[in-house]
């Protein structure tokens, strides 16, 4: 019996650490402005924009009387794209920003800093200056980008990704969103996606989400500075051997067999159960025992260190959405309630992760990386990914350095999955002749036994069911950059050519992308077989299309089979590690539950 679904929207760190875009007062409610050709007054803001907190003291009351009257005078465009008057001479009272405007940012601090380096206040200063000057001065935008126009609470109410889709449709890629401080040009196009991510990775990083996770994963995989990222993956990556997976999908079968039990009860009595919450639990369980090698049991019982992990999401999200950084401030530690419940649980954590690294390095096993990847992990005790990175990195590990992955792990690694199994059994209910496809698939090739790495390989059309959710359902829907250096953006399907100044924080809409019927024909139908049918627009020519025959040889379609615009895990470099773990996980899971 498949149980009756109610598919409540899933909660990702990445959407989360976005949301830091609203980081306006309470009240604020309208943002950006149309592009203009002349000085008029910004009265298409709100009074509570006007007199909000996010625009300077000085500036607002310089404003004060333009934003009330509404006037209406022509202004000349500065002499430079710089918007600086390198003359020396007074800003014209028509350009509508005040006399002590240049002295400002002759100041040390909001001087910029080396293109290439981490960016440093003056750098988001000048992103800063370069939208009041466009919106208040009516100078030309140096991003080339459309300013979006529309309310807040178009995207306040945690879905923000379909707000960006309206909006996409509205301006084109890529556009700019402008909340009080702070300014995203958000991509929604492959091409663009792909010079981002892949064409100059190095010209970006993760930006506002590292601030963000930092204090939670410390310089784990996805918040880390591309230095210190090139290091730990090289480190990491190797643990997620062909062998490895190989015996994963084994234990993911067997770990699903308490929510099997479980889901039987209750299909007994009620026939109704939230289906997302037990497709976490079980996620945390495998998450616990292939990467950890330890029995969180979540699935029967609430466990601490899970509650722990959930506590430490919520203080992300609450950051993300708070305007002033108040943890940073002295002695806020020990003095805020909700900062010494979230300090309680991290310490609770890394005691954990601790005590599971002690217990690894203690019963070390010296072997070459030859060995380690040639194990017959039917035959270990400990198969999991700590034991591996110990036996392979040596007991001189560093423990900070471990841990820092393994949260990364721990915190991150159950969210796509969970989400995914929520929505594939949400579109196979709604698509009956789907569901049975799949289900006749699992029968006819493994039954109600726990399936093997060469079953997953034989039941084709059960692998697309994911990928084709991981589609329609990207988690995270949206990816974070923020430019390290001045480049030119592709125009890709856009008629839109931006360039990207350093210090501008990117939303990278994967929802936008994988919805886009530029790209996807019939992009909001729920069809797993598009993967079997190559497609190419020749309205895109930088866009190569989508090739069945680029994944030929492997589980499921990449980002390079559809030229970046499927990007379920991210693409080019900094593409998450675990996405045939994540999809090997899922599909197994999906099989012991329709089975």
């Amino acid at each position: 019996m498949v149980p009756t679904i109610s598919p409540a929207g899933t909660r990702t760190l990445a959407l989360l650490a976005s949301a830091a875009i609203l980081s306006s007062p309470p009240g604020a409610s309208a943002f950006g402005a149309p592009p203009r050709s002349r000085a008029v007054a910004p009265s298409f803001l709100s009074p509570s924009v006007r007199s909000s907190s996010a625009l300077p003291t000085l500036l607002r009351s310089s404003l004060k009387d333009k934003t009330e009257v509404g006037e209406d005078t022509a202004a000349s465009p500065p002499p430079s794209s710089e918007h600086v008057a390198e003359s020396g001479e007074e800003k014209k009272e028509s350009d509508g920003l005040p006399w002590w405007w240049e002295l400002v940012w002759k100041l040390p601090i909001m001087q910029r800093t080396e293109p290439g380096t981490d960016c440093q206040f003056g750098d988001s200063a000048h992103v800063l200056r370069t939208n009041i000057e466009q919106i208040y001065g009516d100078y030309p935008s140096l991003d080339g980008c459309p300013l979006a126009e529309g309310d807040i609470s178009d995207i306040a109410d945690g879905t923000m990704f379909i707000g960006l889709e309206r909006y996409n449709k509205q301006y084109g890629s890529p556009y700019k969103l402008c909340f009080g401080p702070k300014s995203f040009l958000v991509i929604s196009d492959p091409v663009q996606a792909r010079h981002v991510l892949r064409d100059e990775n190095v010209k970006y990083d993760k930006g506002i989400l590292a601030e963000i996770l930092k204090p939670i994963m410390g310089k784990g995989l996805i918040p880390a500075d591309p230095v210190t990222w090139n290091i730990r993956r090289r480190q990491v990556v190797p643990g997620f051997h062909k062998a490895w997976l190989n015996h994963m999908v084994g234990l993911f079968g067997y770990c699903n067999e308490p929510l099997i039990d479980s889901l039987d009860k209750i299909c007994d009595t009620t026939g109704k159960v939230e289906m997302e919450e037990k497709f976490c639990s079980v996620a945390l369980d495998i998450i616990g025992k292939s990467v950890f090698n330890y029995e969180f049991g979540s699935v029967k019982k609430e466990s601490p260190v899970i509650k722990a992990v959930y506590c430490a999401l919520l203080e992300a999200e609450h950051r993300s959405m708070t305007p002033a950084p108040y943890w940073d401030l002295p002695f806020a530690n020990e003095l805020v309630p909700r900062l010494r419940k979230f300090n309680s649980d991290l310490d609770l954590l890394n005691d954990v992760l601790d005590d599971l690294i002690k217990r690894a390095k203690n019963s070390r096993i010296v072997e070459d990386i030859e060995d380690l990847e040639a194990r017959d992990y039917s035959k270990v005790k400990d198969p999991s990914l700590l034991r591996f990175l110990v036996d392979m990195r040596g007991a001189d590990v560093d423990n900070k350095q471990l841990r820092d992955d393994l949260m990364t792990m721990l915190i991150a690694g159950h969210e796509t999955t969970a989400a995914v199994l929520t929505w594939a059994l949400f579109e196979l209910t709604r698509h009956p002749e789907e569901m049975v496809r799949v289900r006749e698939e699992i029968d006819r090739v493994v039954g109600d036994r726990i399936p093997t790495m060469e079953d997953i390989k034989e039941m084709k059309f059960t692998r697309l069911v994911v990928a084709e959710t991981l589609r329609l359902y990207p988690e995270p829907p949206l990816l974070i950059r923020r430019c390290r250096e001045e480049n030119v953006m592709p125009k890709g399907g856009s008629e839109t050519q931006g360039t990207v100044i350093r210090g501008m924080d990117m939303f990278i809409s994967l929802y936008n992308i994988h919805h886009s019927e530029t790209f996807w024909p019939n992009a909001e139908k729920f069809d797993p077989d598009r993967f079997t049918r190559p497609y190419s627009n020749p309205d895109v020519p930088e866009w190569k299309g989508y090739d069945p025959a680029k994944w030929e040889g492997k589980l499921y379609p990449t980002e390079n089979s559809a030229d970046f615009a499927y990007l379920p895990f991210g693409g080019g470099a900094r593409k998450c590690i675990g996405d045939d773990f994540a999809t090997l996980e899922a599909t197994v899971t999906l099989v012991r539950i329709l089975s």
